[in-house]
């Protein structure tokens, strides 16, 4: 009986082994509760500067809805960070809550400037209009009239909130210099005394002081005469307790019977107005 030998086999090489893969797995969903949190981060950050009210609010709004939605994917097996959607819509609802508080502080605030600012421009404006005073000022001094919108008479004083006082005197006849500028021949020229005090806690900026004239029935512009004694009117700060003079002159018709004078303080001031007999 004959014997036959097999050639030994070479051993097959071993193929690594790969777990199969259960039909219909698919990657878990994270991207909302991801979303949900660093937007609730930022969010409830930015509603610690109540300015930021507004970026809060967005950012919490849809921080809570993300997260809410992400928790329910994670409900569902659809993804693995249920804490952090939770986490997420949590802090999304902190941003809302820091959106209102930011909304009133920063609402009050701008209404207590808006209130300071009126309270400003109406004190700055508290002296546009002469305050009402008594007929007659005591101890023998100029008149103090009231605002009757009525023209005052010479020697009348224009008193103001502030306590800046206007007086116009009387108009007296003026013979200008033979260089004067403003005169025409066959006028008639007048000078007046423009007396200011202020009796007010505040210095007064004279140089904003302008001073006019009409004259005659008709109110024609008298033109203002200009020579070595009158015509550089008001100029530099009148303080406290002290009071300035100056001398204007006007160019008349030659018939006028009457020549109105009209001063204005300055820009936050009503012109007063003087009626003055010629």
């Amino acid at each position: 009986m004959s014997q036959f030998t097999q050639p030994p086999q070479s051993p097959q090489p071993q193929q690594p082994y790969a777990p199969a893969q259960m039909p219909g797995a698919r990657p878990a969903r994270n991207g909302l509760g991801i979303a949900a949190l660093i937007l609730g981060v930022i969010g409830a950050v930015s509603g610690l500067i109540p300015f930021l009210f507004w970026l809060a609010g967005i950012l919490g709004l849809i921080a809570l809805i993300l997260g809410l939605a992400g928790r329910g994917r994670a409900k569902r097996g659809e993804a693995t960070n249920k804490g952090m959607a939770t986490f997420g819509a949590v802090l999304g609802l902190i941003s809302l809550i820091l959106t209102v508080v930011g909304a009133v502080i920063t609402f009050k605030a701008v209404d207590d400037a808006v209130n300071d600012l009126n309270k400003a421009v109406s004190d700055t404006t508290a002296s546009a209009k002469p305050k009402p005073g008594g007929d007659s000022a005591k101890g023998g001094g100029p008149d103090k009239k009231k605002d009757t919108g009525k023209a005052l008479e010479a020697g009348d004083s224009a008193v103001y909130d502030d306590d800046l006082t206007v007086t116009v005197g009387d108009a007296t006849s003026y013979t200008p210099d033979a260089y004067a500028a403003g005169h025409s021949k066959g006028q008639k020229a007048y000078r007046v005394a423009v007396v200011i005090e202020n009796a007010g806690k505040e210095k007064f900026d004279s140089a904003l002081v302008s001073v006019s004239a009409r004259a005659g029935k008709d109110g024609v512009d008298a033109e203002q005469i200009f020579d070595n004694k009158v015509g550089t009117g008001f100029s530099g700060t009148v303080l406290p307790g002290k009071k300035v003079t100056v001398q204007f002159a006007f160019d008349t018709p030659a018939d006028a019977k009457n020549l109105t004078v009209e001063v204005n303080p300055g820009f936050t001031y009503d012109a007063t107005q003087w009626d003055l007999k010629l």
